[in-house]
């Protein structure tokens, strides 16, 4: 892989997540992700526009007068959601009601207008698509792992009502994980999306400082000249 689309790709689905690192785009993250279907829902909705969004800023980015790129930046997005929204309301209304204003609302996401700004008005059109849609699979990932961990939490199931995004042969694709759970509220209620969250942080600080300890281990191996000096024995 190109080295710098390995870093791209390494920044949007790990060291720069706009979810976990950025903390951007929280509002929805928190508020939609009940459920799996819900977080794989906006996840899809808020990638295609990333994509969108960068690879048209990008091909423009040389025409655009910086005193207004940010107005103009703001309805290229906005022309993007409206698609995504009339999509949506002509292929999964029933999702797309679930969703409400938070469909409208990508227009006013910090990750998609930051990338545009900091990223893809400032790269060649390749570079800015491979940013998008990192960002947006990582932002997804992130979305669709507190889904499931509130949706396992609160109803007990995995996958429920999945038929809203992908047809009704979804219908079998539920997993009761408790038969006759009564719920757990709080997980299906906004605090339950804050500590889910602070959950998804606290493990990748842990996995971050676990492979940092790792890595100055290595070094500190291999430059020790004392663990690095061979012996020879003959006898």
């Amino acid at each position: 892989m190109n080295p710098e689309f390995r870093k791209i790709t390494l920044d949007g689905l790990w060291h720069n997540n706009p979810a976990l690192v950025q903390l951007l785009g929280l509002c929805p993250l928190l508020a939609v992700t009940g459920s799996v279907v819900n977080a794989i829902g906006l996840g899809i909705a808020t990638t295609v526009v990333l994509v969108g969004s960068n690879l048209t800023v990008s091909l423009f980015r040389h025409q655009v007068p910086e005193a207004v790129r940010l107005p103009i930046f703001v309805m290229i997005i906005a022309a993007f959601v409206t698609a995504i929204e009339l999509l949506m309301q002509a292929l999964t209304y029933e999702l797309f009601l679930i969703l409400g204003i938070f469909i409208p609302l990508i227009v006013t996401n910090c990750a998609i207008m930051g990338r545009a700004d900091a990223f893809a008005s400032r790269n060649p059109v390749p570079a800015a698509v491979v940013d998008g849609l990192m960002m947006g699979i990582g932002f997804s990932i992130v979305l669709i792992l507190l889904g499931a961990m509130r949706e396992a939490l609160g109803a007990g199931t995995l996958f429920s009502n999945m038929h809203l995004l992908f047809g009704e042969t979804a219908r079998s694709w539920q997993i009761t994980l408790v038969e006759n759970y009564r719920g757990f509220l709080f997980a299906a209620l906004p605090p339950g999306a804050f500590v889910g969250m602070g959950l998804l942080i606290a493990l990748k600080n842990l996995i971050d400082a676990k492979l940092k300890q790792r890595t100055e281990k290595s070094k500190s191996t291999q430059t020790d000249p004392v663990a690095s000096k061979r012996v020879r024995i003959t006898g």
